[in-house]
């Protein structure tokens, strides 16, 4: 790992890595490779800093933490534009690029995040990408509150959207967003999982991995009625599945054993949050409560919950 991070050290200028194929197969819209190459260059070599802390190798950990803070500042100096907001030419990979990979300045997150947002509305609310911000565009948005815009772009059914390949007769993901290459390539299909994270919520904490601790964060938008997932995680089936009825939430949460969870529901109204007939406050297994960002947060143990909230 430490050889090619310090191989893209040796091909960077000034910080900047222009090497690689880019966000290859984009639509429409052309990203240029030094800010993917780059955003990635610096999320290498943050993760060469924590597997080095992991092992014990405090100066590895220090040398390659200083190298991603180096590599942060040359990015915003080159790519972003205090003057608009945004990175690069503007595009989605860009701007979507810069938030996914936590290259945004704290005191630009809302600026860039609401251009994002209007690059999607002036694509008609469609992607417009290649492989690589597909996979950005998606969690760049759950990951900042706009799941809402996200599936916006997945429900869309005519070209470009994985609606319309569905509407070509699809039973694979394609490779081009037309349909003129491979016709069995998994490239685009990190959506996939978005399905999993943003509508059916079901996500792993990265402070204690390998789903130590579970957050349950269901998103009901685009007119949704209703989701249900479950993931067979290696501590247990983990079950997320959501109903909306006579505008009450209604959410049913199967957490393995030996773990945690944080449930995240869709209002602010605690004291009208039930885990079946009882206040959530005050049932079994809730550990903790609070409300925040516009939802309200369970902290619970294992078992199997049926709460209810109202929207």
């Amino acid at each position: 790992m430490k050889r090619y991070v310090d191989y893209l050290t040796s091909k960077a200028k000034d910080g900047i890595v222009d090497i690689g194929l880019n966000d290859w197969a984009p639509f429409k819209t052309k990203t240029p490779a030094d800010i993917t190459s780059t955003a990635y260059y610096y999320r290498d070599a943050q993760i060469v800093a924590l597997t080095a802390g992991l092992m014990g190798n405090e100066a590895d950990a220090r040398k390659y933490t200083d190298l991603a803070a180096s590599i942060k500042q040359a990015f915003n100096r080159k790519f972003y534009h205090p003057d608009t907001g945004l990175y690069g030419n503007g595009s989605q990979t860009s701007l979507s690029c810069a938030l996914y990979q936590g290259l945004v300045e704290p005191e630009n997150q809302e600026r860039v995040l609401q251009n994002l947002v209007a690059a999607v509305e002036q694509a008609n609310n469609h992607i417009d990408t290649g492989i690589l911000g597909a996979k950005y565009l998606l969690n760049a948005l759950l990951e900042n509150g706009r799941a809402d815009v996200a599936c916006r772009i997945v429900s869309q059914k005519d070209l470009p959207s994985w609606g319309w390949w569905l509407e070509q007769g699809a039973t694979t993901l394609w490779e081009q967003w037309n349909g003129t290459e491979s016709r069995n390539h998994i490239m685009f299909g990190d959506v996939s999982a978005w399905f999993y994270k943003a509508l059916a919520g079901i996500n792993l904490d990265p402070a204690a991995p390998a789903f130590q601790h579970i957050i349950i964060k269901p998103n009901p938008v685009g007119g949704l009625t209703s989701a249900r997932a479950y993931y067979d995680s290696v501590r247990g089936r983990i079950v997320s599945d959501w109903i909306i009825k006579k505008d009450r939430f209604h959410l049913t949460v199967t957490i393995p054993a030996n773990t945690t969870a944080t449930v995240s529901l869709p209002t602010t109204k605690l004291e009208s949050v039930k885990e079946g007939s009882t206040p959530a406050f005050k049932a079994e297994g809730v550990r903790g409560f609070r409300v925040e960002a516009g939802r309200t947060l369970l902290e619970v143990g294992s078992g199997t919950y049926r709460f209810t909230a109202p929207l």
